[in-house]
């Protein structure tokens, strides 16, 4: 085994001089950062994601590597949440399901408290998105970086049904959120909890006559095959957040730091751009496909549903949603 001393080292790299070679370079030290999600490759989220990541390697001269693995490769959301607290991840895309730590995330889908993306956007940068943001780093150790506005969620079924008195107990399925089930029974629907894996064979057999999801899972899910109308209610306007671990985050160079919250919000702002022409695309497809789109009394939706969705709300969040729904 040969050993290379330090004074053979300095006298090997005056040799390389001498002979007018330039020096090794050596390579610079690289940072990999994970982030992972439950979207698919032609969502935009993912495609915001790959932005992100090409503006952090960008704004740190390739210091910063964030590698972005969509369809759940590294886990569920849960998992997600967890692994960013433990260190194992560090970045995800998440939203009301973060609840579960900090309350106020529940505020991030809330049956008509939302009323358009002007609404959304004044929320989020406002008081109350900075409320919610705190909380949510406060109890789960993440940091909001930016949000992405979501497609409203619209009720499909196979009539035109343009008030809540014409629900009549419809059999209408729901996630399994409590505050969705109280909202829709308060209007006269007969909601039904149900995996959304099993939401097209009962809608297809009759178990169910309905649902409700944005204009991109009705699309992927092919409902159009069983559902003729999508009545415009958009009872649900929310937002999630690409989040990351405040303390690994905090443990950068502060430079590297804002270069992280620059390139989050040139994603988001990019990401914005794709939703609104995917919205409208989404829109064309499912007509096409022979859905038709009816207008409804959306005023009417919410007056007979914000009492019990006030009512469902805790003491804690309370102020905060009406302040949300004081946000002209």
């Amino acid at each position: 085994m040969t050993i290379i001393t330090r004074r053979g080292a300095t006298q090997g790299l005056a040799a390389i001089l001498a002979l007018g070679a330039a020096p090794p370079v050596l390579a610079q030290s690289k940072t990999v950062l994970k982030l992972g999600h439950l979207a698919n490759e032609d969502n935009t989220w993912h495609k915001a994601c790959l932005k992100f990541a090409e503006e952090v390697a960008q704004r740190t001269n390739g210091a910063l590597e964030v590698r972005v693995f969509p369809n759940e490769q590294l886990g569920k959301e849960t998992d997600l949440i967890k692994g960013i607290q433990l260190g194992t991840v560090d970045f995800t895309i998440t939203g009301e399901s973060l609840q579960n730590w900090a309350p106020s995330a529940a505020l991030l889908a809330v049956p008509y408290a939302v009323k358009d993306i002007a609404q959304l956007d004044k929320v989020v940068q406002g008081k109350v998105g900075e409320a919610i943001a705190d909380n949510i780093e406060d109890k789960t150790k993440l940091r909001t970086l930016c949000y992405f506005a979501r497609g409203p969620r619209n009720l499909t079924a196979n009539r035109v049904i343009a008030k809540p008195d014409e629900l009549n107990g419809l059999k209408l399925r729901v996630p399994n959120v409590p505050l969705f089930v109280k909202f829709w029974d308060a209007l006269g629907a007969k909601p039904t909890p149900m995996a959304f894996s099993e939401v097209f064979t009962s809608l297809q057999n009759h178990t169910i006559d309905a649902q409700e999801n944005p204009l991109a899972l009705i699309k992927s899910a092919s409902f159009a095959e069983v559902q003729s109308v999508v009545n415009l209610t958009e009872h649900v306007i929310s937002w999630i957040y690409l989040v990351g671990g405040s303390r690994k985050l905090g443990r950068l160079p502060e430079a590297q730091q804002k270069a992280i919250m620059e390139a989050a919000k040139v994603a988001q702002e990019y990401e914005r751009g794709l939703f609104l022409a995917d919205e409208k695309k989404l829109a064309e497809e499912l007509k096409a496909k022979g859905m038709k789109f009816a207008e409804v009394d959306k005023e009417a939706y919410a007056a007979k549903g914000r009492p019990a969705v006030a009512a469902a709300l805790s003491d804690e969040i309370r102020p905060l949603y009406e302040q949300i729904l004081a946000t002209a």
